[in-house]
């Protein structure tokens, strides 16, 4: 029987309690999940590469030990599967939005490595509205360590929540 691997990709920046949530059922749903920090060369990241892999390995550290962490710098993620071995690629969705992009992305998916399913999952609905980019735009306001704690995993929290502050 082969080994159901799965990759979870993303910019993970900030990673939020919705990608936790994935990567907990990622971790129940197959043998082995790979969380795959990609990097977009064109975007300027909140947080840097390096920090943003260092909270997905503590986030991946309260998992079951199937769950590891890959930096992929560029290219596309169907081909790193194939390298990978992986045979799924899992995909969150939270709303329509996310639906008709997912979906676009899966059938073009399908056409450069028809050997690599798509799955999607939906997180709970408490989740359904928590995004990196809702973070980000929280981390410039007064208070804003309530609404943080509330979004994100508290390795993340504490990073985000002490930025700027000197030590």
């Amino acid at each position: 029987m082969m080994k159901a691997t799965a990759l979870y990709a993303g910019s993970f920046d900030p990673p939020t309690n919705g990608h936790l949530w994935m990567m907990r059922r990622g971790a129940e749903l197959f043998d082995e999940l790979v969380v795959v920090l990609a990097v977009n060369p064109d975007k300027r990241g909140f947080l840097p590469r390096e920090q943003r892999a260092e909270l997905l390995r503590q986030m991946a550290a309260e998992l079951p030990g199937n769950v590891r962490v890959e930096v992929v710098p560029q290219g596309f993620l169907v081909d790193f599967a194939m390298r990978a071995g992986a045979n799924y690629l899992l995909r969150g969705v939270r709303n329509t939005i996310d639906f008709e992009y997912e979906k676009a992305m899966a059938r073009m998916n399908a056409r450069m490595q028809p050997e690599i399913q798509t799955v999607f999952l939906m997180p709970p609905s408490e989740l359904e509205e928590i995004s990196s980019s809702l973070v980000r735009g929280f981390v410039d306001l007064p208070g804003r360590e309530r609404w943080v704690q509330a979004c994100v995993p508290p390795c993340v929290a504490d990073v985000i929540c002490n930025r700027g502050n000197p030590d």
